[in-house]
């Protein structure tokens, strides 16, 4: 969400500024804009959609300058306009802010009475006025953000460029990322702010994190780093690891799409950090409390991860015997939940950075918990605050709607699963051996599930036409149920619910006619017949089914339906890294038919870093 990047340099940095934005479109945004200091003014862009727009302003009205910032804008105080895009300058000072300031009201207010007058509708916009009165009352740069850094209430990185001070740009962090990077030709020294380390790929590997509460002063040849109570502090210069390359489509057609494909190959990455093959057994990372003494699992997530969740409770549950409660982070800590002591916490987000979840962290952290992360982002801020840091290795993911995230979560969840089975004395050792083989197997089911491709486009015109759509599955299929009408609802816009396939007959099955495609996930099984039965009820009021099933399954029940997609035969602990393929390839295709825009659908961000 929001993306900003900063430049201090010799050399123009205008180009470099709207390409480390093309960077970070992934993040979803509704708004963009530069400005530099040239000639001892501040020279201002912004245009509100796409970054093309930005472009175009660009190519008719250049924005010279050797120093300069720039921020892709997601709406949250006043619409997505050119007045409310960033920067937001006086005549002093310009910044962009990634986050919220809660207390903008009562500071905008104090502001107007000092007869200040504002251009937008943002909250972002009090804070370059707060530090253009410091330096019009003598303050320094650093005088200035060490005095207005106190009073700001909420989450921000922020980036601030000064009139007056041409060599110098300064950022801060509370709640909302923000990187440092280091220039590495001696010749030409540059130093860089940026939202994330993919920003800044192609100019720099060489990044220095900054911590919560932390602010910087970058010279083109140093940094200077402040912790929050004000004292010049060390933080360490680290390899950003960060690849320009992980950012282009290659031969697909959209990222969603390569990301999609790419889900054999990174769930294999993700396992063979978490599986011993010459053993067949399973080892975490190194931690330092005892995973045996856990009593109680509390599992918080947002969104698709929130599904990968509640997957993983029927795993914790059925394999370890550990009773999981799960909660969706906005909620969390407004139930006031009760924690038991020796719990355990787990957190999972793609991004280590989700507002919502950071703070479900912190609570627990507060309450004793201890902390464990499943993260794609090993250098984020939950990474840096988990006692037990289980990282995926799915690479950057471009696309806003999560697919090989997803399935990366679900591989490390099934193994630590079953490492708790195992220390807990559920499972034998012949038993994780044979767990073990199955997680083996699921980058060719995986493979094999993606040569249905053509098969699922060819249908998706089916569906397209469609103004609702809902999803049935039992047990683990559940919440792939909820996983898949979340995907088609994002990126094809159309109306989607995930169902318990035993709920439909307390209420859904009102909406059944036949224009609402039902989507039942049912692989063959013990459950297969309970989730068949339901799907009779769907097709004997009209309702148009499209059964995902292998085999066995579709010769049983797969007369009569609309469509169907076959899935190999897989042992029920991988069927749902396997069955979301076909929820994730048919939510893309619907999407293309429709002509949407897959990789940026409209009002959603990548990573949502407010509340």
């Amino acid at each position: 969400m929001c993306g900003i990047i900063g430049i201090v340099s010799s050399d123009a940095v205008a180009d470099r500024l709207v390409d480390g934005l093309r960077r970070m479109e992934y993040r979803g945004y509704d708004s963009a804009g530069v400005c530099t200091l040239h000639d001892g003014k501040l020279v201002r862009r912004r245009a509100e959609g796409k970054l093309m727009n930005l472009v175009g302003v660009l190519e008719n009205d250049p924005a010279p300058g050797t120093i300069g910032i720039a921020h892709t804008r997601w709406a949250t105080h006043g619409a997505p306009t050119s007045a409310n895009a960033h920067p937001h300058a006086t005549d002093e000072v310009a910044i962009v802010h990634n986050g919220i300031i809660e207390n903008f009201k009562d500071l905008r207010a104090e502001l107007a009475q000092d007869g200040r007058t504002f251009e937008s509708e943002t909250d972002s916009e009090v804070v370059a006025h707060l530090i253009s009165r410091e330096i019009e009352n003598g303050a320094s740069p650093e005088e200035s953000v060490r005095r207005v850094l106190p009073r700001l209430r909420g989450a921000f990185a922020l980036a601030i460029a000064f009139r007056q001070h041409p060599d110098l740009l300064i950022g801060a962090r509370l709640g909302s990322p923000l990187v440092i990077g280091h220039g590495i030709d001696p010749d030409n020294p540059e130093m860089f702010f940026g939202s994330d380390a993919l920003a800044l790929a192609p100019l720099t590997q060489r990044i220095t994190y900054l911590e919560e509460g932390d602010w910087a002063i970058i010279r083109n040849d140093r940094a200077q780093i402040f912790d929050e109570e004000g004292r010049e502090t060390f933080r360490q210069v680290q390899p950003s690891g960060a690849s320009a390359a992980a950012v282009e489509k290659g031969n697909y057609r959209h990222f969603m799409q390569k990301e999609i494909f790419e889900q054999p190959t990174v769930v294999a990455q993700t396992l063979s950090s978490y599986l011993r093959r010459e053993d067949n057994s399973v080892a975490l990372p190194q931690f330092d409390f005892d995973l045996s003494g856990v009593k109680r699992l509390t599992i918080v997530a947002c969104g698709t991860s929130y599904y990968a969740g509640l997957v993983a409770k029927y795993w914790f549950e059925q394999f370890a015997r550990v009773p999981v409660d799960i909660d969706v982070a906005s909620e969390f800590r407004y139930r006031e939940p009760v924690l038991e002591e020796g719990g355990l916490a787990l957190f999972i987000s793609q991004s280590g950075e989700t507002a919502d979840t950071l703070a479900a962290l912190r609570h627990c952290k507060a309450e004793g918990q201890t902390i464990g992360v499943v993260v794609n982002v090993p250098t984020s801020s939950m990474a840096r605050e988990a006692d037990l840091l289980l990282p995926t290795h799915a690479g950057p993911e471009i696309g806003v709607a999560s697919t090989k995230a997803f399935t990366c979560q679900l591989a490390v969840l099934a193994a630590l699963a079953a490492n708790m089975a195992v220390v807990k004395g559920k499972l034998t050792r012949e038993q994780e051996k044979d767990v073990v083989a199955h997680l083996l197997e699921a980058p060719a089911a995986l493979n094999a599930a993606l040569d249905h491709d053509d098969d699922i486009a060819a249908m998706a015109p089916l569906i397209a036409p469609a103004r609702d759509v809902l999803y049935l599955g039992r047990g683990q299929d559940f919440p792939l149920a909820l996983e898949g009408a979340l995907k088609l609802k994002e990126i094809s816009y159309i109306h989607a619910e995930g169902y318990a396939s035993g709920e439909m007959k307390h209420g859904p099955i009102a909406l059944i006619d036949d224009e609402v495609p039902v989507v039942v996930i049912a692989p063959s099984g013990p459950l297969f017949e309970k989730t068949v039965s339901n799907m009779e009820e769907v097709r004997a009021r009209g309702g148009k089914v499209v059964l995902i099933s292998d085999a066995k399954g579709l010769e049983q029940a797969g007369e009569g339906c609309l469509a169907t997609i076959e899935m190999p035969v897989v042992h029920p602990l991988i069927a749902p890294l396997v069955y979301a393929i076909p929820v994730q390839l048919l939510a893309y295709h619907v999407a293309v038919v429709k002509g949407t825009d897959v990789d940026q659908p409209r009002n959603l961000a990548k990573s949502v870093t407010v509340e």
